[in-house]
């Protein structure tokens, strides 16, 4: 079966999945970060008693919204497509992948539906209090709304708390805590969140900074700035931590895809951190005799350190995963790549014969096959794949990617502390330059945010789930052309919102805010 899909349809519903992913992350960040900035606002009005944090807080709270409805159609468009270009990944997984889909819009959105009605129009209608208890709840709504669709994407990096059913061909949940509590889930939601949160502190800055340098709403510009400056130092710093947890994590359960992220094709104790690289064009195969880098500067064991938490820890490279020439953590031989496809080919023709000695009434032949399937079903996905080739991620997408997202986030941990410490000084509003530098970063924190996002997925090709189903098992039988027509259709639609967001957008901030005096310089 698998080898009849045409592998354009692949290509084609991978493409669609991911350009409509790719589009609603341009919303998401903004709305989990801008959401709490405006917050934090909305709550110094309330202890304050000060107009002028009202004025600020629903300025920014009018940009939230515009960014948030857009931001829910692209995302209802992405859940379908699991059912639509997807059908056999969510009848394998759907028990499990289902779950946490399920709590996230029984839960979370409404949540956010409900209490944004308030937030948005219960101005002066209801107590500050209560509106600031509205506010606060949209957000956490939102943010809740993010944490289980982490959960269930985490369970395909890192799947487990479930069984396998060779009756219906399904994995079972079989413990929820364990998939809502991974480890691999916990770190991927606080990871995903706080680049959020430096994604609205960002916004934030650089739309006051364009203020600054229109000599507009001056004092609106500098309260925001501070509140922006300070948000997204501590969100940058706490995602230093996280990232550090995102690095050891990939290293246990995704060895292949950190071996992608940083080039290394051959293992070795103290591994070096490529800080600056030059990828080798040459290098066509896992283990061709081409150096890997035109040029690079690393720093010198740092990548053990960070994988394996010591400093001479081996580091297994591309090569090294592919042929099994290491041991793992249990000190025993690593199994090479054709040994895993070997065993899951076995998994694979076990579960036909257990569905067909069910069908026959064989109980015992039944219990032998289900034995076997078990006994390899760690390597069940392998056994779809023909060539270890396979197994190698797109390296050079994946190691540009990592490198550009880390690049970035440090230069927006220096532009935070840079505002922060200037806009205290008389001078920083005659800084022309670094408002142009500080509305400029917008775009540069999106494309971080969309960078990591490339290493998390292209970097754990060719699996939809870790180890157990690859991507070309779990595609739905459709016309090429079917999916050719609404990936283009949804680029058009996708384009239209996004075209017309950012038209909004700029309205809404060129209007500036509703009772700020114009040319108010007074810095409250």
């Amino acid at each position: 079966m698998i080898a009849s899909i045409d592998t354009s349809l692949i290509d084609w519903s991978r493409a669609q999945f991911a350009l409509t992913a790719m589009y609603h992350w341009l919303f998401v960040p903004l709305t989990l970060g801008l959401g709490i900035i405006q917050a934090i606002m909305e709550t110094l009005y309330v202890k304050t008693g000060k107009e002028h944090w009202k004025t600020t807080a629903r300025f920014w709270m009018k940009l939230f919204g515009i960014n948030f409805a857009i931001g829910v159609a692209t995302g209802l468009i992405l859940e379908f497509e699991f059912g639509t270009n997807w059908s056999n990944y969510s009848w394998f997984v759907g028990d499990i992948f289902g779950a946490p889909l399920a709590i996230e819009g029984i839960v979370a959105f409404f949540m956010e539906a409900t209490f944004i009605a308030v937030m948005y129009f219960g101005w002066d209608k209801v107590s500050k209090r209560f509106h600031l208890a509205s506010t606060w709840l949209t957000i956490a709504g939102a943010t809740l709304s993010a944490l289980w669709i982490l959960i269930a994407n985490a369970w395909m990096q890192y799947p487990e708390g479930m069984h396998f059913n060779p009756d219906t061909v399904r994995n079972e949940m079989l413990d929820f805590w364990a998939v809502a509590l991974s480890p691999v889930a916990i770190n991927k939601f606080f990871h995903t969140v706080l680049s959020g949160w430096v994604t609205g502190a960002t916004f934030v800055i650089g739309v006051s900074c364009w203020y600054l340098y229109k000599n507009r709403e001056q004092a609106f510009a500098l309260r925001s700035i501070k509140v922006g400056a300070i948000f997204g130092l501590v969100a940058s710093i706490l995602l230093l931590w996280t990232g550090d947890g995102s690095a050891y994590q990939v290293a246990d359960k995704q060895p292949m895809k950190l071996a992608a992220m940083e080039g290394l094709y051959k293992g070795e104790k103290g591994a070096g951190l490529v800080c600056v690289g030059i990828l080798n064009p040459d290098r066509t195969t896992y283990n061709g005799p081409e150096d890997p880098f035109l040029f690079k500067i690393e720093i010198p064991q740092m990548l053990s350190l960070l994988a394996e938490r010591q400093t001479d820890a081996f580091v297994p490279g591309i090569t090294d995963l592919i042929e099994g020439t290491y041991t793992d953590d249990s000190g025993q031989p690593a199994l090479s790549a054709e040994e895993k496809i070997a065993k899951g080919k076995i998994a694979i023709q076990a579960l036909a014969d257990y569905r067909q000695a069910k069908k026959d009434k064989d109980e015992a032949g039944m219990a032998a096959h289900k034995a076997t399937l078990d006994e390899n079903f760690d390597y069940f996905g392998y056994g779809y794949l023909n060539d270890p080739s396979e197994l190698v991620p797109p390296i050079g997408l994946s190691f540009y990617s990592f490198h550009i997202m880390v690049l970035l986030g440090a230069y927006l941990i220096l532009l935070f502390l840079a505002v922060w410490i200037l806009q205290r000084r008389e001078s920083f509003l005659r800084m022309r330059w670094l408002h142009l530098v500080a509305l400029w970063s917008i775009p540069l924190a999106y494309i971080a945010g969309q960078a990591g996002w490339i290493v998390a997925e292209v970097g754990r090709q060719p699996w939809a789930i870790q180890d157990i189903l690859p991507t070309i098992a779990g595609i739905s039988r459709l016309e090429t052309a079917s999916v050719q027509t609404t990936f283009f259709l949804f680029l058009i639609l996708f384009t239209v919102l996004l075209i017309a967001e950012l038209r909004i957008l700029i309205k809404a901030i060129q209007t500036g805010p509703e009772t700020e005096s114009v040319h108010s310089q007074t810095n409250e």
